[in-house]
C-alpha cells in the first residue's frame, strides 16, 4: 500500500493530516512550495492544490472528499458512518464545505448578497447559514450522533479555523464542540507535525 500526501502547514492539509493522524495507516509526506510545486503533484492535480493525496495510484482532492474517501479507504479505523449517521454525516460535512464556507469566504472579502438575490447563493445569508450551523453542532455530542466520525474532521477543522480568525462568532455551541475533538490524540499529534513544519519566524 503506498499513500502519499501533498501538502504545506499553512493550507487546508491541517484537515486532511489530522485525518490521516485518525486513520492511523502509514504515509508519506511531500511538503508543497507555493512557488515551486513538484511534477508528481502537477501530474496527480493539474491545479496543483494542497491537500492532495494518492492512494494505490487513485487521486483524491479537496479536505472534505479526502476525509470521506479515508474514511471508506480504511474502514478499521471506524470513522464511516453507520446506519442512521449517514444523513447528517453527509448534509453536514458537504453543507460546510459549500455553502457554509462560501458564506465565510464572502465575509472575509467583504461581499454583502442583497436579500432579493439570497435565492442565488447556496446560503442564503450569513446569518441563516450560522444559525444552522449552530443547530447541527448541538444536536449531539459529534456532527453525525454520539460519535466520532470523518466529518467531524472537517467541520471541527472549520469550527476552529473560522472562530480562529473572527468569521465565526464563537458561540457556547461552537466551543463546547470544539473543545471535545481538541482532546483527541491524533488531532495533538498532527497539530505538532504541521506546527514543526511551520516556517520559521524572522
Amino acid at each position: 500500500m503506498t499513500l502519499t500526501f501533498y501538502t504545506n502547514p499553512m493550507s487546508r492539509g491541517r484537515i486532511a493530516r489530522w485525518m490521516l493522524e485518525e486513520v492511523g495507516e502509514p504515509y508519506d509526506t511531500v511538503l508543497v512550495d507555493w512557488q515551486d510545486k513538484p511534477d508528481t503533484l502537477l501530474a496527480a492535480n493539474p491545479l496543483g492544490k494542497v491537500p492532495t493525496i494518492v492512494h494505490d495510484g487513485a487521486v483524491v482532492s479537496e479536505a472534505a472528499a479526502i476525509c470521506a474517501y479515508l474514511a471508506e479507504a480504511f474502514p478499521q479505523a471506524g470513522l464511516a458512518p453507520q446506519g442512521a449517521e449517514r444523513a447528517p454525516y453527509h448534509r453536514w460535512m458537504f453543507f460546510t464545505a459549500g455553502p457554509l464556507e462560501a458564506a465565510m469566504m464572502d465575509k472575509a472579502l467583504g461581499v454583502t448578497v442583497p436579500a432579493e438575490r439570497e435565492g442565488m447563493v447556496g446560503y442564503a445569508s450569513f446569518a441563516r447559514a450560522v444559525d444552522a450551523f449552530e443547530t447541527a453542532v448541538s444536536a449531539h455530542d459529534y456532527i453525525a450522533g454520539d460519535r466520532f466520525t470523518a466529518a467531524d474532521v472537517y467541520v471541527g477543522s472549520a469550527v476552529g479555523w473560522f472562530t480562529q480568525f473572527g468569521l465565526l462568532e464563537k458561540r457556547d455551541a461552537f466551543m463546547r464542540y470544539l473543545a471535545r475533538l481538541e482532546d483527541r490524540p491524533a488531532w495533538v499529534r498532527a497539530r505538532e507535525i504541521d506546527d514543526a513544519l511551520m516556517p520559521a519566524k524572522e
